[in-house]
């Protein structure tokens, strides 16, 4: 079905109801696996198609949405939305952009051939959990599974916008549970791609199993302050905790602790922090908007100085500036502002700098979310890692707690690494960073 055939007639009925809106159709089409003791555990393969519609009437803002496609559906949904608006209060911020554009990305680069068989995907998954099993000390691979697909964006406006994303993903994940003794302990690790032939089960095998062996007889270490050196996993996790931070939803609403603070040093001056959806190697690659505002690069931390929050139109509005295309919402949510992919840049910290003396290498970060005020910056973590002396890991480490104010501690930076690296699910992209002083709770020793 053309959907710009049917987004004409949707939107024409709005400008005909005296209002103006914009009409999101998101469609997708996804494999599931996993395997549970050698059968599988999950297969699925889904699709769907949602439309959503944001009107304005009288500065009213309503939105409703329709897994229907049907002329019947779609105006009972315009319907709704324009009774949602009618009851709403008025909002003299968020407005349909005047965008007149039409974006589309790159089927040949997002959306690559890929003619690997549902039948090569359950080899796959069935061989890795057998494969796992067969390590020494392995009793269980409890979380595992491959998730491919295709999804696809299309918005258009009563402005004239016609935008279209697509993008294929492959992702291939397993934790095991090891267990000697009595020790146990589980780990795991993922790979994405585009093309699914393009992962590599056999490395990620011995990851995963490498990943239990060294830290699997982990032991507290002493309370008091270390360097810490969060890996490519858990530092990305660190900072998106404590992302809102850059929001200016939150910002507008009152919860966010940098909120008075544009324009000043918040950080260690050295430090720089982007947001960058063009980045085609990652899966957060964004060519425009929720709202069809086309994306660019956006220094959010610049010298340790805070440049700027997060806007969509009305809270760009609401702060008197412009919108820097962050703008987030789905077919069933109403407007709100995120982070595309984010981006730290390097320092110029030589691997032997950054790893000279003593320092903790953390490697698992548990309770991020309830250990965590993120408006205060306060956190208490479980972890676990290496003790670690010139790059050399001295002790595996675990059952300690991880304890400060990240606001604080991005004032304590003492290197800032040279070189970038991607987390698994390629959506940051950050150089490793060794915080200074951090509160390590382990175990205690007598005066």
């Amino acid at each position: 079905m053309a959907w710009e055939e049917v987004a004409e007639r949707v939107l024409n009925n709005v400008l005909e109801r005296d209002a103006v809106g914009d009409l999101i159709i998101d469609e997708g089409e996804s494999l599931s696996l996993s395997a549970q003791e050698g059968e599988l555990d999950e297969y699925k393969i889904s699709s769907s198609q949602v439309f959503g519609i944001r009107v304005i009437k009288d500065n009213k803002i309503g939105t409703a949405y329709s897994e229907a496609s049907d002329d019947e559906a779609l105006v009972t949904m315009l319907d709704q939305a324009l009774t949602n608006a009618s009851y709403a209060a008025e909002d003299e911020h968020e407005t349909i952009q005047n965008i007149k554009n039409t974006l589309s990305t790159d089927d040949d680069f997002f959306c690559p051939e890929d003619s690997s068989t549902v039948e090569e995907k359950i080899d796959t998954i069935l061989s890795m959990e057998s494969a796992l099993l067969e390590q020494k000390n392995i009793k269980n691979v409890p979380y595992n599974g491959i998730q491919s697909g295709k999804g696809s964006r299309y918005l258009f406006s009563t402005s004239g916008l016609t935008a279209r994303s697509s993008a294929k993903s492959s992702v291939c994940y397993a934790h095991a549970l090891m267990e000697d003794g009595e020790y146990n302990v589980m780990e795991g690790s993922g790979q994405t791609s585009r093309v699914f032939r393009e992962i590599n089960s056999n490395q990620l095998i011995e990851e995963i199993y490498q990943r239990c062996s060294d830290i699997l007889r982990g032991k507290p270490v002493e309370s008091k302050r270390y360097d810490v050196i969060f890996d490519e996993e858990c530092q990305p996790d660190l900072f998106g905790v404590f992302a809102s931070m850059f929001s200016g939803k939150s910002a507008k609403d009152g919860v966010n602790p940098m909120k008075d603070k544009i324009g000043e040093q918040i950080a260690d001056q050295r430090l720089e922090i982007l947001d960058s959806p063009l980045l085609s190697e990652g899966f957060g690659y964004t060519l425009f908007d929720a709202e069809g505002a086309a994306t660019k690069e956006l220094a959010l931390i610049q010298n340790g100085e805070l440049k700027t929050f997060l806007h969509n139109s009305a809270t760009a509005s609401y702060f008197d500036t412009a919108t820097t295309a962050n703008g987030t919402r789905g077919p069933r949510s109403t407007l709100g502002v995120g982070i595309h992919q984010l981006v730290i840049q390097t320092g110029n910290a030589k691997t032997e700098e950054l790893q000279a003396g003593e320092y903790l290498e953390i490697t698992d970060l548990t309770g991020l979310h309830s250990g965590a005020n993120a408006i205060s910056g306060n956190f208490s973590f479980g972890a676990a890692g290496f003790l670690c002396k010139d790059g050399e890991r001295v002790q595996p480490v675990r059952q300690i707690t991880v304890a400060g104010n990240f606001f604080e501690m991005l004032k304590q930076i003492r290197l800032i690494g040279g070189q970038q690296h991607w987390n698994w699910s390629r959506s940051c992209l950050m150089p490793s960073i060794r915080f200074s002083d951090v509160a390590i709770s382990g175990y205690h020793t007598r005066d």
